[in-house]
């Protein structure tokens, strides 16, 4: 299992060709008490950098991006009913959905758990 992470916080870990996407804890914790996730459907195709879902906090809207292209084959359906996850557990039950790689080769522009360590550090 491989887990890359975005410049915009959000993750994907990997297994086979499967990949589950989220927030990142910075991006938890820059957004305050989440109130409201739209997910979306599945089936739908997304493609690396667009829209994969909307997460309301109390301080702000914000899309959550797609690390990479493929097809949604899972989401987290528990997230409408308790959004509070995305802040207790971002990178366990507060998971946003989960997509089938179309290309695998597009995990080698994001970054390891190093490199987003450090990129973390150069913006705070």
């Amino acid at each position: 299992m491989t887990t890359r992470y975005t410049k915009d916080h959000e993750y994907i870990r990997v297994e086979g060709d499967v990949g589950t996407v989220g927030i990142t804890d910075y991006a938890q914790n820059a957004l305050g008490d989440v109130v409201f996730v739209e997910l979306p459907d599945l089936g739908k195709k997304l493609t690396k950098g667009g829209e994969a879902a909307v997460v309301e906090s109390v301080k702000a809207a914000s899309e959550v991006y797609a690390p990479v292209s493929g097809e949604v084959v899972a989401v987290n359906d528990k997230l409408p009913d308790s959004p509070g996850a995305v802040n207790e557990d971002p990178a366990g039950q507060g998971w946003f959905l989960k997509i089938k790689l179309a290309n695998k080769s597009e995990l080698e522009g994001l970054m390891s758990e190093a490199e987003y360590a450090d990129y973390l550090k150069s913006i705070s």
